[in-house]
């Protein structure tokens, strides 16, 4: 049975394809470790904002690699796999719930986003962020709309995190049973929020505002 392919992203009337077309624009410029940058939970009302930094390497196989909400949670955990495995080198990096609150999201998510580069075991030239740039990064960066299905590096950070973020809120769900968060990963589902009404906020909820909306106020 053939697979079949998934279409392409379209923006703005334009289809998209996850490519090097990136990473070798920048290594033709002289850049010799170029690492994706991403991060997922943003708009989440619970657990911590996760981001990814990845450096693929020239003999990694990007076939499959794609913005992560585009894939099955098997084709995520398949291409995590092989990351983990085969990349030059990837690391992790998050801002919790507290912080959030006392930061707000915007900062919090470019904590994280510093914190998952500072941890990578070498030095990258070059950042490609997806979306906006990212403030006080180590290292030069690239913003890229839409990077996450552009770039194969950015889509492999964003399938890191996504994997690695899920895996935690499967984890808080056992420690925090009734708000359904090994399902809804801590976004505001029906189900969640009638969840809060009943029980109120755990430990690991976020007090203020999320994801540049008004998603709910426990206070």
């Amino acid at each position: 049975m053939t697979r079949r392919a998934r279409a392409p992203l379209v923006h703005h009337g334009e289809a998209l394809a996850c490519d090097r077309a990136f990473e070798d624009a920048a290594r033709a410029e002289g850049f010799a470790a170029v690492a994706g940058l991403d991060e997922v939970g943003r708009g989440a009302l619970c657990g911590p904002v996760f981001a990814a930094a990845v450096v693929l390497g020239d003999d990694f196989p990007t076939d499959g690699l794609d913005d992560s909400k585009r894939l099955t949670a098997r084709q995520r955990e398949r291409l995590a796999a092989r990351v983990r495995e085969r990349a030059r080198a990837f690391a992790l990096g998050r801002a919790e719930a507290e912080e959030i609150d006392r930061l707000d999201i915007l900062r919090a998510t470019h904590l994280a986003l510093r914190r998952a580069v500072e941890a990578l075991p070498l030095r990258p030239d070059l950042l490609l962020v997806d979306g906006l740039p990212v403030a006080g990064l180590p290292a030069p960066q690239r913003a890229i709309v839409k990077g996450d299905a552009r770039s194969v590096s950015i889509a492999a950070a964003s399938i890191l995190a996504k994997v690695e973020r899920d895996a935690l809120m499967a984890a808080l769900d056992r420690r925090h049973p009734g708000y359904g968060l090994a399902g809804n990963k801590g976004y505001g589902s029906g189900e969640h929020l009638a969840a809060l009404r009943r029980l109120g906020p755990s430990p690991q909820h976020r007090r203020s505002f999320s994801g540049g909306r008004q998603l709910l106020m426990f206070e």
